[in-house]
């Protein structure tokens, strides 16, 4: 039963330190009744249009759309006298809509190091949502924690019903071998695969040593010893400790290789996306990771550093030394994230026909 002593009590305490709340929005399991928010009303002093339900939705999404069904918004632009005209929410009841009724279901993997507290991973979560949105599909997470991967000996089985992988950023050496031995699956196995800063450091590192042959290839953040730092610092970085006033923080420009799967994404020649690491590939193995059939397709012109790289050869394979997630909105879908779901869905469809051929 719902009870409305808890929110007069609370009005009450905010006025004894001079706040006199004008709008009274109730949180509830199910709608609130007439009576109780007539109730309100009277015992908290405030206009019988300002007391709003909100009971629990589905989806967080609703949530805009059951407050202006309450009229919120009409009594905020009414009480601060703004001369705003009605929103128009048809897009975003539309998303909705595309969210609630998917098409199909790709399986996406996350191999990661934090995979127990899942909201560690929430930008990348919603960011492959979004792109879901823009394909008509529902996006089923598979965690992966890398650290346990590493004790696999046949990872098989752990990807068979995944669509794609990603692996997201971080920082240590914990789950490194990990989230090596999960890229190169995925690139072996022609699954779509999606690395985000440290993962793409990580694509970097698995095709140096499988398709190279560089035997031991490693960042030096990891390695310092290694005899092929393909990840490393900049020389004007190098014994400095103090990591914050050395990393690549915020927003930094983006020049794109023409007639790539990047700039089939985009459709630019320059973007800026946000950064934020220390390490970058080290351009001494450029030509040698290059002449193997690697392509780095974003550059950060000022200093000629790899942004991003992809393989022409596999299905889509793609990483990004930046943070494409930080951008992603649920109408404006990062296109990375849109391409990558796409490709997934591709992969879906082709395991179906597979599968009907089979019987």
């Amino acid at each position: 039963e719902m009870k409305t002593k808890p929110t007069q009590h609370s009005v009450m305490k905010l006025r004894e330190i001079g706040i006199h709340p004008d709008i009274i929005i109730c949180r509830s399991h199910k709608p609130i009744r007439k009576e109780l928010k007539d109730k309100i009303t009277l015992f908290c002093d405030v206009a019988e249009e300002a007391v709003i339900g909100l009971a629990d939705v589905p989806m967080l999404y609703e949530v805009p759309l059951a407050l202006e069904r309450e009229q919120l918004d009409d009594i905020v632009v009414k009480y601060l006298d703004l001369p705003i005209k009605k929103c128009d929410l048809s897009e975003w009841t539309k998303l909705i809509e595309d969210t609630k009724n998917p098409e199909k279901t790709v399986n996406i993997a996350i191999v990661g190091k934090y995979t127990e507290l899942e909201d560690s991973y929430i930008s990348i979560v919603e960011s492959l949502k979004h792109g879901g949105v823009a394909n008509r599909c529902a996006i089923e997470l598979k965690w992966v924690n890398a650290d346990k991967l590493e004790a696999e000996e046949d990872i098989e089985p752990i990807f068979r019903d995944v669509h794609g992988v990603v692996v997201p950023g971080g920082f240590g050496a914990r789950g490194i071998e990990g989230k090596i031995k999960a890229i190169r699956h995925a690139r072996e196995n022609d699954i779509p695969f999606l690395g985000l800063c440290l993962g793409m450091q990580c694509a970097v590192i698995e095709f140096a040593r499988n398709v190279c042959k560089l035997k031991g290839a490693h960042s030096s953040e990891f390695d310092p010893a290694t005899k092929y730092p393909v990840i490393d610092l900049l020389a004007e970085q190098e014994g400095v400790t103090e990591k914050g006033g050395t990393m690549r923080l915020g927003a930094y420009p983006c020049k794109i290789k023409k007639n790539t799967r990047l700039a089939k994404i985009y459709n630019k020649e320059k973007v800026e996306e946000r950064h934020r690491h220390r390490y970058e590939f080290n351009n001494d193995f450029r030509k040698q990771i290059g002449d193997a059939g690697m392509v780095f397709s974003g550059i950060y012109p000022e200093l000629n550093l790899v942004e991003v790289i992809e393989l022409p050869d596999h299905p889509w394979f793609l990483a990004t030394q930046y943070h494409p997630e930080f951008k992603s909105r649920p109408t404006r879908p990062h296109p990375i994230f849109a391409s990558f779901v796409k490709a997934a869905a591709a992969r879906l469809e082709e395991q179906v026909t597979l599968f009907k051929e089979k019987k």
